[in-house]
């Protein structure tokens, strides 16, 4: 299968995927267990994909991922740090990014 019609298949998919969403009665998507789920499942992947972005590498073979600890940590945990102190979104976006950007200049 050639990389252009695993993007069309997948264009095709995601298409059928929102007219599907048109379909669904108005009464289901308003329920409070629904939008709760969807509230936890955006959680939960936003959390996952935070944690595949910090914590892995490719490897320089091309073979795989490895498990690193750089200066993205230290950015993180700044950014939790600032998070529990209930700083302004923006805040916490550029002390992480200058956390991170200050242990890439310095090391």
């Amino acid at each position: 299968m050639t990389p252009w019609i695993a993007v069309l298949v997948a264009s095709i998919a995601v298409y059928s995927w929102k007219i599907f969403g048109f379909l669904v009665p108005k009464r289901f998507l308003e329920s409070k267990s629904l939008t709760k789920l969807a509230g936890y499942l955006t959680i939960a992947l936003l959390a996952g994909l935070v944690g595949v972005q910090t914590f892995t590498a490719s490897l320089d073979d091309g073979k795989g991922q490895k498990l690193v600890f750089d200066e993205r940590l230290p950015a993180l945990l700044v950014a939790l740090v600032l998070l529990k102190l209930k700083a302004p979104f923006i805040v916490i976006v550029l002390a992480a990014a200058a956390t991170a950007a200050g242990l890439r200049l310095a090391f």
